[in-house]
């Protein structure tokens, strides 16, 4: 039947308080608002056993069945005989029994009655119901009823779907019907302990949806394959393990219930390199990389002349402060010091993707089927298919040129400090964030080697305005600054957002930053990172006995500007997760930890190979074999003669 217009509401009803029907096209106010009629067409209509009218505001507490108790009639009674009263203590009792039917309902959708009683059944008893509710209520941990949404089966839209609609389709409708059966197997269960985990057809829908849809996303590479094996794992699933999952979806999906932090990290496997902390810095002067030769790949060995940084000086100044926006790539004017109506760049918001596309691997139908198109990880759209999936509020730019950049700050190299003496070397890591001047250090960290000690660890007040902290990659946020104190205050953990945190001390200026750096270094003393032309040259360093992670484990095609990332480095020599915090950015403290680490593991690979050719150790000092000079050692642990090659890099 069709809803009605109303176009009949204002007629009355030809058969009066007679009509038994129960959605009636005409009007029944008339009789409805004589207390008395009503009163006696709903008794009269119990008696006779013929369904009623339902009626409206007081007299909708009446009901229809015939089945009434004399309690009831004599509710009735009293309220033909004092109809306020009556309709007053009705309504209230509607309420009372209405709000603990909705209670019910909402729990036995989460809770399934158990084996071999029907709801009918359990619905029927009166006191024994209320009791029932009780006992489902507490079971519930009163949890908010569940809005499942309803889907058909199938596959959601996805911007680049890693297989066609037949395939995700068929592949689907598998992955729901092996969800089905561990579903009906727990439903048929005996222990009704997990019979919460029960889900109704909607839910089961959405789970199968969710589960297709992620891996669609997060895997479209190899889809098909993540997706069979999901499936061949279900049907081998035991019920304490479906349970699990059952119940991580509904929190995830339903309850917004995040799951809990480890309270330990992944134990990282055991550096064992043989060797004592002392032998370990002796043998340092081995992975040493010379970078004369690899000033086209940024880094710098000399600074710069007067003459190239007025130079620079004036190229930036007739080019009225346009830049190139780092990220969007589109063109854009910076005002270092603020315009006049206080804006720091135009070109209003920056539309990009935060990471680097990805380009699938080649195949050998390649030539037939086409290749795949590279694709953004962030939100699988292909290249040139949108300008950006995130939104910044300016753009921002990297000065990258080694003569604008002491245009800025002039290099400096390293000083002698012959009153220190020898020092131990040092693994350090910088972050960085966008200014009017480009992008300036804002942390710098630096931990003893190989032991891993602080050393130093200071926030940076950049030399121009902040546009962009660039929090994302160096973790540093707004209230860093706010919470820190100046270099040299004692400081005290605080407490913030349940955890306690110390605050990080601040300096004025890079310059600053660089001069504490240079208390702990000596001209020959290894400095460590990874990529680490991009800190010296944002600390304006130069630095002759550098070891680099990117060149003692080069990238598979070999060459620079090829490089491994040190997430990728730590996962596969380190066995160790790195770079884990999200959206909160990376700690250079860990980075720096983890690059000195991968130094470990290089100089027990290289010891094993000095070992078989005769060389050791006397007293902490390495020791050449005869016939062999300390000067070569490089040439020994690295199996080669002659001349460096134009890429060196210890393998």
């Amino acid at each position: 039947m069709f809803t009605t217009l109303g176009l009949f509401d204002g007629v009355p009803c030809p058969q009066g308080t007679q009509c038994s029907l129960v959605t009636c096209l005409f009007s029944h106010k008339t009789q409805a608002s004589n207390p008395s009629a009503a009163e006696k067409r709903a008794f009269s209509s119990v008696e006779s056993g013929r369904p009623s009218k339902r009626l409206k505001v007081e007299n909708s507490t009446l009901s229809s069945d015939s089945s009434l108790n004399p309690s009831t009639r004599a509710q009735a009674q009293e309220r033909s005989t004092n109809p306020p009263v009556a309709a007053t203590r009705l309504r209230q009792q509607s309420q009372s029994a209405s709000s603990g039917v909705s209670k019910l309902s909402s729990i036995s959708r989460r809770v399934s009655p158990p084996p071999g009683r029907t709801e009918s059944k359990a619905t029927s008893q009166g006191t024994g119901l209320e009791a029932a509710a009780t006992s489902l209520e507490r079971a519930s941990s009163q949890l908010p009823p569940r809005k499942v949404p309803k889907e058909s089966l199938n596959p959601r839209m996805l911007p680049k779907a890693p297989a066609n609609h037949a395939v995700r389709t068929a592949i689907l409708t598998k992955l729901h019907a092996g969800m089905s059966a561990l579903n009906e197997k727990l439903a048929k269960d005996k222990d009704t302990s997990n019979k919460c985990f029960v889900l109704n057809k909607n839910e089961l829908v959405t789970m199968a949806l969710d589960e297709e849809e992620k891996v669609a996303r997060d895997n479209p590479g190899v889809y098909s394959n993540v997706i069979k094996l999901r499936i061949v794992k279900l049907t081998k699933m035991a019920m304490e393990e479906w349970t699990k999952e059952v119940m991580a979806h509904l929190n995830s999906r339903y309850y917004k219930i995040q799951p809990l932090e480890p309270n330990t990290q992944k134990l990282s496997k055991p550096i064992n390199t043989g060797l004592s902390p002392k032998e370990e810095t002796a043998l340092a002067v081995a992975l040493v990389t010379p970078v004369v030769g690899l000033e086209e790949f940024g880094y710098v060995t000399k600074a710069p002349t007067a003459a190239e940084i007025e130079t620079a000086k004036k190229g930036v100044v007739e080019s009225k402060g346009w830049e190139k926006c780092d990220r969007c790539g589109g063109r854009f004017q910076v005002f270092p010091g603020r315009r006049e109506d206080g804006a720091l760049a135009s070109g209003g918001e920056c539309t990009y993707h935060p990471v680097r596309p990805m380009y699938p691997p080649r195949k050998k139908t390649d030539n037939v089927t086409g290749a795949q198109e590279a694709y953004f990880p962030c939100c699988t759209e292909s290249m040139g298919a949108s300008s950006g999936c995130t939104k910044a509020k300016t753009h921002v730019f990297k000065v990258s040129e080694v003569k604008r950049l002491a245009s800025i700050l002039q290099f400096e190299e390293t000083p002698a400090q012959p009153d220190k003496g020898p020092l131990d070397p040092i693994s350090f890591d910088c972050e960085m964030g966008y200014t009017t001047l480009g992008l300036e250090l804002i942390r710098l960290t630096a931990v003893s080697w190989p032991q891993g000690r602080d050393i130093l660890d200071v926030l940076v007040k950049p030399m121009g305005e902040v546009l962009d902290l660039n929090s994302r990659y160096s973790g540093v946020f707004p209230e860093h600054y706010a919470t820190a104190v100046p270099y040299g205050t004692s400081t005290t953990i605080q407490e913030q957002n349940g955890k306690d945190t110390k605050p990080l001390q601040v300096v004025d200026s890079p310059a600053a930053a660089r001069s504490l750096l240079f208390n702990f270094l000596q001209p020959d003393t290894p400095l460590i990172g990874h990529a680490i032309d991009n800190d010296l040259n944002v600390c304006r360093i130069i630095h002759p006995v550098i070891i680099d992670t990117v060149l003692l484990y080069p990238h598979p095609r070999g060459r620079l500007p090829s490089r491994m990332s040190l997430k990728t480095l730590a996962q596969r020599h380190l066995d160790r997760d790195i770079q884990m915090g999200g959206d909160k950015g990376h700690d250079s403290k860990e980075d720096s930890i983890a690059t000195g680490d991968l130094v470990r593991v290089k100089a027990g690979v290289i010891w094993k190979r000095l070992e078989a050719k005769g060389w050791k150790f006397q007293n902490g000092n390495l020791v050449a074999p005869p016939g062999q000079d300390i000067q070569n050692i490089r040439e020994a642990a690295q199996g080669t003669s002659g001349p460096q090659r134009k890429n060196p890099s210890i393998t």
